[in-house]
This record gives C-alpha cells, structure tokens and sequence, in this order.
C-alpha cells in the first residue's frame, strides 16, 4: 500500500485503523486520510504531538534513540495535521505542533542542512507522484501552498529548482517513480511528462507568485 515500511508492533494488533501505531510516517499518512474522510484521528494526533522532538520536525527512528527530525517523516506529519486544520479541526496544540515543523523545513531552505548548507538528498531534487512516504522539493512548496504560508526568500531556491524542470512542452515529468501499488496509473512512467506533477508544479509557482 505504500504507507510505510514496517509492520506495527504488536501492541498494535487488532487496533481500529485510525487508532494509530508506532511509527508517526504511517500515522501521518493514515492520518491525513483519515481527517480527508471525515473519521476521528484523535488518538493519532495524541501520539503525533507527543512525538515531535526537540528540534521542530519528527523521526520514526526516535524510537530507537534518534534525536533529529526526517524531512520525510516530518512532512507527513505535516499534511496529516494541516489536514486536520483545514478539515474544521480547531486545537491550538495541533497549530502549534505544526507550525514549528514547517519552521524545521523552512530553516533549511527544503532541501540543506542548516549546519553545513549542503543539499541533504539530491534524490529530493526528483518529483515524484504518488510520494508515498518519500519527501521532495515539490512536496514540501505543496504543503506550503496548501498551509496558506506568505512566500518568503527561503522558499527561493526551492521555487527555482521548480521553475528549472518545466519542460518546452510547458510540463513536468515524472521524475521518480517510487515502489507502490496504485489502484490506476495515472501517468505513463519516469522521464515522461506527468499530469500530477504539472499540476502541482502550475499551483505552486502560481501561489509564490501571488496569482494563486
């Protein structure tokens, strides 16, 4: 299902599903759906909240002693409490929580570490869809967009890496092509042009620009 990477642990057996489990890159995602479907995620976002760490984002190695966030964890944690919020949900926590891990993204520009200023995984640089787990540039300025978040210089770069793989068609490929089963394809394989990322790419570049 492309949800995550690990089976819960047993104490999560027998759960209902959107009772959550172990690992926040899954109960992000569930709930995200979840909140889009109208179910209560309360306990996910019980867990989610008391998850975030230190330094604003999540990880779903915390359990195993990491102490820094994961872009990839942490933005589905992100839509899951975005769409919470824009679902009607209304708890200050959950606005908090979620405003300091998009401070976490914003700190490093998307894409660098704040440290060293080096590109953290040039594989981010390649939009995919569906991204599953997997975080990119694209979904990391689509959240943004989605948040309602002014534009501001550190989402520049960002915005010029999205600007650079329009092609002269005027679309967006596929960039990489995550392993997943989809119900239906919906776009014909890597290196081709891809509706979705079109779509998400025109959205994004129109929000920055303030059309949008």
């Amino acid at each position: 299902m492309g949800l995550g990477r690990h089976v819960a642990g047993r104490e999560f057996v027998g759960n209902p599903f959107f009772a959550g489990e172990v690992e926040p890159c899954i109960n992000g995602q569930v709930g995200a759906s979840g909140a889009y479907f109208g179910q209560d995620i309360q306990r996910i976002l019980g867990r989610l909240l008391a998850e975030q760490l230190p330094d604003g984002g999540w990880n779903c190695e915390a359990e195993n002693g990491s102490s820094r966030s994961s872009f990839n964890t942490t933005i589905c944690v992100l839509e899951a409490l975005l769409g919470y919020e824009l679902a009607g949900g209304i708890n200050l926590k959950v606005t908090e929580a979620r405003l300091r891990g998009q401070e976490y993204i914003l700190e490093r520009r998307l894409l660098r570490r704040r440290t060293t200023g080096e590109v953290i995984n040039t594989a981010w640089t390649r939009f995919s869809f569906p991204t599953w787990w997997h975080y990119d540039v694209l979904r990391g300025l689509e959240y943004l967009r989605k948040a309602g978040v002014t534009p501001d210089e550190r989402m520049a770069e960002a915005i010029e890496l999205v600007e650079s793989k329009r092609e002269g068609n005027g679309r967006w490929p596929l960039g990489n092509q995550h392993p997943g089963t989809m119900a239906v394809e919906v776009d014909e394989g890597e290196g081709r042009p891809s509706r979705w990322n079109t779509l998400r790419a025109l959205r994004v570049l129109d929000w920055y620009s303030g059309r949008g």
